[in-house]
């Protein structure tokens, strides 16, 4: 089991109302495939005779963000796009939960559905990877390995954001698909380089392809990233009950801030909003929020800190700062 889980062992497993095995929906991608069988990992350890009994079935389901690679999700109706069919699958009752990257979820989640848990937070921040054409990274001047004009592969305005405000000379362009697609697509000379997230490299085996890792108050990641969590119907208290037994705490708390920051903001899909909380060594919690325009001509970032406790009032008051003093085009 992964350092970092509440564990109850004397815990009862309840009763599954539609006997087993349990159905995890997930999508199809190897990264997404890699979080499902992580967390399975973690439940069964927590509750080894769900392991004995072979108590689960993985369900991929086709999402509509899988499915349309040639547009920004911003342009085909947001990140949630990653979750909409699986949430459907939910209530519907062909699946009793889904895993999903936490960075993909809306804030707001639909009737019936609820975040059951959180699981430990992986490395949150971004990782620049270069291709042959680019000189040696340096951290404390993280794009001066880029050569004037280069090409960043990105779908994310988050990022592209970031990336220009520092070097309004370089191009962005749209890179979509999986992380390896991202990888090949770089190597074959398509781009200068691209961003990924951390987690996802190391959780995949291929953190040696990260030629620089940002600091993430330079490049403010999004909200959630490095998060796995994990979906259910309100109405499956057993399920639920469960679930809370491997919640990650640190998890839990910074993602509340971020998620309340995310929530307050209230930006349209087309609004570049950056997230990342921390708990520091005192148990108290570091909160970074950034907003601006996708060419980085604007680009408003501030932090806060608070107790813990306070994490979904902490986030929830930096959003609104942050939306108060934005121009009023931010969030058309």
């Amino acid at each position: 089991m992964s350092p970092g889980h509440s564990l109850h062992p004397g815990r009862r497993v309840p009763a599954h109302s539609h006997g087993l095995p349990l159905r995890v929906g997930t999508r199809g991608s190897p990264l997404a495939l890699w979080q499902t069988r992580h967390f399975l990992e973690i439940i069964t350890g927590f509750c080894p005779v769900l392991r004995a009994v072979d108590a689960f079935e993985e369900h991929v389901i086709a999402t509509s963000g899988d499915q349309i690679q040639d547009r920004r999700l911003a342009d085909i109706g947001g990140k949630g796009l990653f979750a909409k069919e699986i949430h459907e699958a939910l209530l519907d009752g062909r699946v009793d939960f889904a895993v999903h990257s936490l960075k993909d979820l809306e804030t707001e989640m639909p009737p019936g559905i609820v975040l059951a848990c959180t699981l430990k937070r992986e490395d949150a921040r971004d990782a620049l990877v270069l291709g042959a054409g680019c000189g040696q990274p340096d951290p404390a001047d993280p794009y001066a390995c880029l050569p004037v004009g280069a090409t960043i592969g990105t779908a994310s305005l988050r990022r592209q954001a970031q990336v220009l405000a520092a070097r309004p000379d370089l191009t962005v362009a749209m890179i979509r698909g999986n992380v390896q697609s991202r990888l090949d697509k770089v190597r074959a000379g398509g781009f200068d380089a691209t961003l990924l997230a951390l987690a996802g490299l190391r959780r995949l085996g291929l953190e040696h392809e990260a030629s620089l890792v940002l600091d993430p108050e330079a490049m403010v990641p999004a909200a959630g990233q490095g998060i796995v969590g994990v979906t259910c119907r309100a109405a499956n208290v057993e399920l639920l009950e469960l679930l809370s037994g491997i919640e990650d705490r640190e998890a839990a708390a910074v993602s509340q801030a971020e998620r309340a920051m995310l929530a307050a903001l209230d930006g349209s899909c087309r609004t570049p909003i950056g997230g990342h909380a921390r708990l520091l060594p005192d148990g108290s919690l570091h909160l970074t929020g950034l907003v601006a325009r996708p060419d980085g001509s604007f680009l408003l970032k501030r932090s806060v800190r608070g107790a813990a406790a306070d994490a979904a009032r902490i986030g929830r008051e930096l959003g609104e700062g942050l939306r108060a003093d934005c121009p009023a085009d931010i969030f058309g």
